[in-house]
């Protein structure tokens, strides 16, 4: 399938990235409006798309912050049935691209640390570090979000740093370090186990905690045992 990555234009596209965030979040978490991706964008920001024959399949959403050279990713969503054309990984080298043509350095975004799928692409294929943890970020969340503490940690991306050029270059460099492992899938475990899954946000996030004070960071993930790996 052939697909284009490139800026949303105009409202009508602005429009189509709320209802593809619903798609992808719930109806009940409430998207980013076509109006503030507009003013967003006019100042700065970056909002993307990636387009099959018309149709939107992947959505990206980055400000500027108070730090010249440093832009926050707030939203990055893919459509389920698009979910196999490794659409979230291409959307971010297309940030990467821009960011770099538009004088970003860091790119700073937050993650649920317990998704593995998210790690996996976070930290092993783009090369992301991690060393700030927040709990309960977000407060209590709805959608596929619901049933746990909305803790996170801060993806720090250094757009021109050796280790994540020669990803981009296709490369996969040794990773090393302590190991810390985390659910192969949590949502699973949110729905069969609740209990077993509150107590892996809590175990995690004391590990984290401990290991970021003691100046320890992510600096990798094991995607076939789930493992993040500190140094």
């Amino acid at each position: 399938m052939s697909v284009e990555i490139r800026e949303l234009a105009g409202i009508a596209e602005l429009k189509a990235a709320e209802d593809l965030q619903r798609a992808v979040w719930g109806a009940a978490d409430p998207p980013d409006a076509s109006d503030l991706l507009l003013v967003v964008q006019h100042e700065g920001g970056l909002v993307a798309g990636a387009f099959a024959k018309g149709r939107m399949l992947a959505f990206l959403f980055a400000l500027p912050t108070a730090t010249p050279g440093v832009q926050h990713s707030h939203r990055l969503a893919v459509l389920p049935e698009a979910r196999g054309l490794r659409l979230g990984a291409r959307m971010k080298w297309f940030q990467r691209d821009w960011g770099l043509a538009h004088g970003v350095e860091l790119v700073r975004w937050t993650y649920d640390p317990l998704r593995a799928i998210n790690a996996g692409l976070n930290i092993a294929s783009l090369g992301a570090q991690a060393r700030i943890y927040h709990r309960d970020y977000y407060g209590e969340m709805a959608g596929i979000n619901a049933g746990l503490p909305s803790d996170r940690i801060v993806a720090e991306w250094h757009l021109a740093a050796p280790h994540v050029a020669a990803r981009a270059a296709g490369e996969r460099p040794a990773q090393t370090g302590r190991r810390l492992p985390i659910p192969q899938d949590i949502d699973a475990l949110v729905t069969a186990a609740p209990e077993a899954a509150l107590r892996e946000r809590l175990r995690l996030r004391a590990a984290l905690e401990t290991a970021f004070a003691a100046g320890e960071a992510i600096t990798g993930f094991d995607r076939a045992r789930a493992e993040y790996l500190l140094s």
